[in-house]
């Protein structure tokens, strides 16, 4: 039944403007996803049967069921619209033709825009396990997704090699950079390339949504002298990890274990002290009695160079946070996705608009777990994301007969 002062729709609206899909409209309202597909001109000149606004909705839809069939999705969001009459004999579910159709015209390019327009970390003043002493922690890092084995894909994406000698992997892969609000899991940027593509490169393009107040973590995979460089440029301070075999001489010992030292660009440079750049150096190993113990000695740079404004020590322990972005990933690549399961689209523009619709999900996801913790008072990482998932999931399955 319609809620109570629900007045029935002038009839020159169309079923699919009604189109309701909770958590996802409440983060992305209509006027907005609209404004994204006006600056993209993805907007209709015409009325179709699918709207790009729709479209923009099913892709995330499809975020969230991804084992059902194309129709299945669509049904998922009609199906709590059949007591509308008036529209019964106007509106069907469109095929799998017209879907793809209907993908195939709003491309990737206003999905982007969505996220670029609403997309920012999530945390505020006083959200738990979202700061260390007034930094805002973020973590960068990278990861690759099975996209469908189609003659397109392969020669876009490209596949790794195989461990077996000259065989290839069974799936093309999309190669994906993150860069994640620690506390909240918020993946608030993303870039995304064919397999070949290196995480540096693909980092670069993470470097704009990095600014003064933050605090950013990356494993050694990431660090080169060029992408230090740039990324010092934003303002952000950083604490990456670095390889061991790098040389790092001692300029000043500090209380705390730490030390000064210069970084450079080539051991040329270093030898003649020719444009370093000044770092702070940290030095530890793990002694855990729950881990099999190694000699391995972590190195960590940072660009704070004053230990009382964050001793060594609790850096050391700040970068095990590192590991939230990962499970960001993984919610993202596992739960979300599920397990093993290839991203559907048969071309690269279809891969990268699915992409954006499972990042754009995503976000929505954490950005309803962040606000049931703020009126809870509780750290986010306490909060379940499977759990969240499924009530979001038997949302939509509910009614969507009303506009948020």
């Amino acid at each position: 039944m319609p809620r109570a002062g629900w007045r029935k729709p002038e009839s020159g609206e169309r079923l699919s403007d009604h189109i309701s899909i909770g958590v996802l409209t409440h983060v992305y309202p209509p006027a907005v996803v609209d404004a994204a597909i006006a600056q993209t001109g993805k907007h209709e000149r015409r009325h179709r049967l699918l709207p790009a606004r729709v479209v923009m909705y099913y892709v995330m839809a499809m975020a969230l069921f991804s084992e059902d069939a194309y129709e299945e999705v669509m049904r998922r969001l009609v199906d709590g619209l059949s007591w509308l009459a008036a529209w019964r004999t106007r509106w069907t579910v469109p095929t799998k033709a017209a879907i793809f159709k209907g993908r195939a015209r709003l491309g990737a390019d206003p999905l982007l825009a969505l996220f670029r327009a609403v997309v920012k970390p999530l945390g505020a003043p006083g959200s738990r396990g979202v700061w260390y002493r007034g930094w805002r922690l973020m973590s960068i890092d990278g990861s690759t997704l099975d996209v469908a084995d189609t003659p397109e894909n392969d020669a876009h994406f490209g596949r790794p090699g195989h461990s077996r000698g000259g065989e290839r992997s069974a799936f093309p892969q999309l190669r994906l950079a993150a860069l994640a609000e620690n506390g909240t899991h918020a993946i608030i940027d993303a870039a995304m390339g064919p397999y070949g593509t290196s995480e540096s490169k693909l980092t670069r393009e993470l470097l704009s949504s990095l600014h003064a107040g933050m605090l950013c973590l990356a494993d050694r995979g990431f660090f080169s002298y060029a992408l230090w460089q740039e990324a010092t440029r934003t303002e952000a301070d950083l604490l990456w990890r670095v390889a061991k075999h790098l040389v790092f001489p001692v300029l000043q010992e500090l209380p705390d274990g730490s030390y000064i030292s210069r970084l450079y660009a080539s051991d040329s440079d270093r030898q003649h002290d020719r444009s370093g750049s000044t770092v702070r150096v940290i030095e530890y190993t793990l002694d855990d009695p729950g881990r099999p113990q190694t000699d391995t000695v972590y190195r960590l740079v940072c660009t704070i160079l004053d230990p009382a404004d964050a001793p060594a020590e609790e850096l050391a322990a700040l970068y095990c946070e590192r590991w939230e972005i990962e499970t960001a990933l993984d919610e993202l690549k596992t739960h979300q996705r599920g397990p093993r399961a290839v991203l559907r689209s048969k071309t690269p523009e279809g891969v990268i608009q699915e992409m954006y619709g499972y990042l754009l999900t995503h976000y929505a996801i954490r950005a309803l777990m962040h606000e049931a913790a703020v009126l809870a008072d509780e750290d986010p990482d306490r909060l379940s994301f499977i759990r969240t998932l499924r009530v979001v999931r038997r949302n939509i399955d509910g009614a969507k007969s009303f506009s948020p």
